[in-house]
């Protein structure tokens, strides 16, 4: 992480992934959870508001993107969100199974949690360096 260039480049990819899942499951999440046969939940709000929150996470990622020192403070509740996805689907995963369709997503984003920790902690060298 020490490439001026990889952590912009990282909240990038991060916004795009989120954005994009979120689109998809906001505007056809029935059609996913058909495509993996999965049950969807008995109302589709529950599927299009946590697809809104992922929405609202990718513009903050853009955010962390244009100006990763100064929007550092914004860096945690990236690596909350994706703890809490992954320590819900990893409990669910190892002690009572979870439909197959949410795990690549997991793992996805627990390369992630570990990405934005290690951006976190550089930026915090980066800013220390310029006080």
């Amino acid at each position: 992480m020490k490439n001026k260039i990889t952590i912009p480049v990282l909240f990038i990819v991060a916004a795009l992934y989120d954005g994009l899942l979120g689109i998809i499951f906001l505007f056809a999440g029935a059609a996913v959870f058909q495509r993996f046969g999965v049950m969807p939940p008995n109302h589709p709000g529950y599927v299009q508001f946590p697809a809104a929150l992922l929405i609202t996470f990718s513009l903050m990622f853009v955010a962390i993107a244009r100006s990763p020192i100064k929007n550092r403070n914004l860096i945690p509740y990236g690596i909350f969100l994706k703890a809490s996805y992954c320590g819900v689907v990893f409990f669910h995963w190892f002690t009572g199974g979870i439909p197959g369709m949410w795990k690549p997503f997991c793992i996805f984003d627990l390369i992630f949690l570990i990405l934005f920790v290690l951006a976190y902690m550089a930026l915090r060298e980066e800013k220390n360096k310029k006080e």
